[in-house]
């Protein structure tokens, strides 16, 4: 199977995932008899490109790495005006390829989710599946979505919204059938998991928040990690996913980190706790990120530098716990591959 792919923002998420696909490009090709294409690439600051044959994914990452344009990249449509994420999706509906698929990473809005709501949107209403990383989808529109890609048999799928690559709706979708989820609990910022970790170690905030950028761990706008607003996101998703809630992060309360923190952090230290970001919610009542001071025993207490975790209250299974003990940006780009692998899946399935 062909499947061909354009990518809707092109930061280091995106980048790592093109390189990713061409790593792993013989072993997809023997495993699951498909082959990535990308025939598009939308920037807001490098510029955009679109070509039905195919772009060098691997050459346009090199060129963006070093501050350059996708306007010198050979075999666009117009030499002009280049397509910007509107064409892009265009050329992707006009293609013949076996599976049609929109990768959205645009940075999150926390206002209003935008513009990635319309880039998903756009790319279901042209008859293509979505994929992305980004949380603002999910966080404020699951419903409208879901619903949209399900009465056009698509899929609309988000496993790096939350805890990376580690398949949180995967696992409930595939492996949970007919299980009720009744509420959550977790760490699901990495960035301020370090930070804590960090502080409560004696080390400078801004030195460990410069750590978290450097590895281009911590959002684009930093204040994102900080405030709990990308800690908020994460839980309104698995409200709205898990639980049919119908909100956004504007509806989560929460708290952030600085460095006013590290008094606290080094205190619960002292006195065997351990002082956490924690996103929690439950059924029928709204979600909350708060700075909790748990007991030492508590997994989540256990959790060190970039590590994140998150409990599912179920009515079948009691707690199921996930784990993931580090973070970084190839985890993420593996969301993305294996949501397009369930895609791909589904189409040879129906193939048959």
């Amino acid at each position: 199977m062909i499947a061909d792919l354009v990518l809707i923002g092109f930061g280091n998420v995106a980048r790592r995932f093109v390189r990713l696909i061409d790593e792993r490009r013989r072993a997809l090709e023997r495993d699951f008899n498909v082959s990535f294409r990308i025939i598009g690439i939308a920037t807001r600051r490098h510029g955009a490109a679109a070509d039905a044959s195919g772009i060098d994914g691997c050459a346009a990452a090199r060129l963006v790495d070093h501050g350059g344009s996708l306007a010198s990249l050979p075999g666009r449509i117009d030499d002009t005006a280049l397509p910007g994420a509107d064409q892009c999706i265009a050329v992707l509906a006009q293609s013949r390829a076996d599976i049609r698929v929109v990768v959205e990473t645009t940075t999150l809005d926390i206002v209003s989710g935008q513009p990635a709501i319309d880039h998903v949107r756009l790319g279901l209403a042209h008859g293509c599946h979505v994929v992305t990383a980004n949380k603002g989808p999910a966080a404020f529109a699951y419903l409208e979505l879901s619903d949209m890609a399900a009465a056009r048999t698509l899929s609309f799928l988000f496993e790096g919204a939350v805890m990376d690559g580690i398949p949180v709706f995967n696992l409930v979708r595939e492996t949970m059938p007919s299980v009720e989820i009744l509420g959550f609990r977790g760490v699901v910022n990495s960035t301020t998991n370090h930070i804590l970790t960090a502080l409560e170690g004696g080390q400078d905030f801004a030195d460990a928040l410069s750590e978290m950028q450097m590895a281009g761990i911590a959002e684009a706008d930093a204040s994102l990690d900080l405030e709990g607003w990308d800690a908020a996101a994460k839980a309104a998703v698995l409200a709205n996913v898990f639980m049919d809630a119908g909100i956004t992060p504007r509806d989560v309360a929460r708290s952030g980190v600085s460095p006013e923190c590290a008094d606290r952090a080094r205190n619960a230290r002292a006195h065997g706790r351990r002082l956490r970001l924690v996103a929690s919610g439950a059924r029928g009542s709204l979600p909350a990120v708060e700075l909790v001071e748990l007991a030492q025993d508590d997994l989540l207490a256990g959790l060190r530098g970039t590590a994140n975790a998150l409990v599912l209250d179920t009515d079948t299974l009691g707690k199921v716990a996930i784990t993931q003990l580090d973070g970084g940006l190839l985890h993420t780009a593996y969301a993305l591959l294996s949501d397009l692998l369930t895609i791909a899946r589904s189409a040879a399935a129906a193939r048959k």
